[in-house]
């Protein structure tokens, strides 16, 4: 699995660690009386499914090509993705409105000291978790593994949320327990929306970022041999680029020769470019400009 074994061996981690969290956390929530506590636990809850779902995904695009699946099992990457959105999504819409409606019934109470101690602890093990994981998907470029991350980080932020808001009922501003659930609520509803767009460009064939084109367009014309660059094409596949490139080369020069040259942008852009799959280069024969013969 090359690098993947990064991805899946912090997948697992989380997956521990989260399933602890979440015990604790709704614990503290029923014993504390704190639904804002309970809310920050169901969404660890969901961290758990996430991850879960992060992993599937990892395992399935480290997978080699096959004869079903020729291109490789890259794009299972962004779908994965969507998935954790989706649920990121889900668990902030329910998160928000069993907020909401505690604050409509008037239904407060004065959180105890339990739920304070875990929303600390909560904060503390949730960021461990997201620097794990970050590391580890920008090791492997991994989207999944970057919005599992940022799951784990939307769960201390909200963390944080729910301490104050816990904090602030403690001393008598009752309200603000539940305040903070809704508060989570959005965030994790920004997170989703977020990812769910960012997973949809790697689906659809969006094309690289601009620096990286020029990084290409650079070493192709650093090429000797190359005259110009006639076409070049470029598409996010998962979490991999393919290229296909039009170079022009001296028309007098012979097929072999010309190979040569495609040969050595095609090794060069791959070599150099580590999230490129693929390159294919075409050769055209060099037709000067117009504005060339004027001169």
């Amino acid at each position: 699995m090359g690098d993947y074994r990064a991805g899946i061996l912090a997948a697992r981690v989380a997956i521990v660690v989260n399933i602890m969290l979440c015990i604790f956390k709704i614990g503290a929530g029923i014993l504390g009386k704190s639904k804002a506590m309970l809310a920050d636990g169901i969404h660890t809850l969901s961290d758990v499914l996430a991850t879960s779902v992060a992993l599937v995904g990892l395992r399935i695009a480290s997978k080699d090509a096959d004869e079903d699946h020729q291109y490789g099992h890259e794009r299972y990457e962004p779908l994965f993705a969507k998935i954790i959105s989706t649920i990121l999504i889900i668990t902030g819409f329910f998160i928000g409105y069993g907020g909401i409606r505690s604050l409509i019934e008037g239904n407060t109470e004065a959180p105890g000291m339990v739920a304070l101690v875990a929303a600390l602890v909560s904060v503390a093990v949730k960021e461990g978790l997201y620097w794990n994981t970050i590391r580890a998907a920008k090791r492997i470029d991994s989207i999944s593994l970057e919005a599992d991350a940022w799951h784990h980080r939307s769960d201390a932020l909200s963390s944080i949320g729910t301490f104050v808001g816990i904090l602030l009922a403690r001393l008598g501003l009752k309200f603000f327990d539940p305040i903070a659930a809704v508060l989570v609520s959005l965030l994790i509803l920004k997170l989703g929306v977020e990812f769910w767009i960012k997973a949809s460009a790697g689906l659809v064939d969006t094309a690289a970022p601009d620096k990286v084109v020029k990084k290409i367009e650079g070493l192709t014309m650093g090429v000797e041999g190359v005259l110009a660059i006639n076409s070049l094409k470029t598409r996010v596949f998962g979490n991999r680029l393919y290229v296909d490139i039009d170079i022009a080369v001296d028309g007098e020069i012979t097929v072999i020769e010309g190979h040569r040259v495609a040969t050595s942008v095609h090794d060069i852009i791959e070599n150099d470019i580590s999230e490129i799959k693929h390159c294919m280069v075409h050769v055209d024969p060099y037709i000067m400009d117009e504005k060339e013969w004027d001169i």
